[in-house]
């Protein structure tokens, strides 16, 4: 087995490897994210989903499952979760007798609103930390990769 500390072939150490960086500033984002809403009473996909329903209401729950990159079953947990802190409502739909839709109830949104006036400090800093070039140059090198990573990622048979 080679050793993974090791240069690669293309003679690139192992600790620069763009991999092992984009995880590591993912889990400083999350681990900064997760921080702050802990003291809101969220997680980040409860997050996530009352982000999602500002923007758009009555929601199913695979449609909110897809928005966030979760399952469906861990979506219904979520929002079972959201609903008995009093932060969605969830309604039949008019069209589909067995499927519920969720919106965001007046207490969702002031959670909401709260949690993201804190959450919105890391944006504005790290935008900050970046001249306006470097920053255009960043969000198109970030959408390349993660346009590399969706496309080496196996598909599920």
């Amino acid at each position: 087995m080679a050793d993974p500390t090791a240069n690669d072939e293309a003679g690139v150490p192992a600790e620069d490897y763009l991999c092992g960086r984009i995880r590591r500033a993912e889990q400083a984002l999350m681990g900064h994210h997760e921080a702050v809403l802990r003291g809101h009473g969220l997680t980040m996909t409860q997050y996530t989903v009352l982000l999602a329903l500002s923007a758009e209401a009555d929601m199913s729950g695979a449609q909110l499952a897809r928005a966030c990159g979760v399952t469906q079953q861990t979506m219904a947990t979520v929002l079972t979760g959201l609903q008995k802190k009093g932060l969605v409502a969830r309604t039949p739909s008019p069209v589909h007798a067995k499927v519920l839709l969720t919106s965001l109830t007046d207490q969702g949104r002031t959670v909401l609103e709260r949690a993201y006036q804190e959450v919105i400090v890391l944006e504005r800093a790290l935008t900050d930390a970046f001249a306006p070039e470097e920053h255009a140059a960043l969000c198109a090198l970030l959408e390349r990769a993660t346009s590399v990573l969706a496309e080496q990622t196996p598909r599920r048979r």
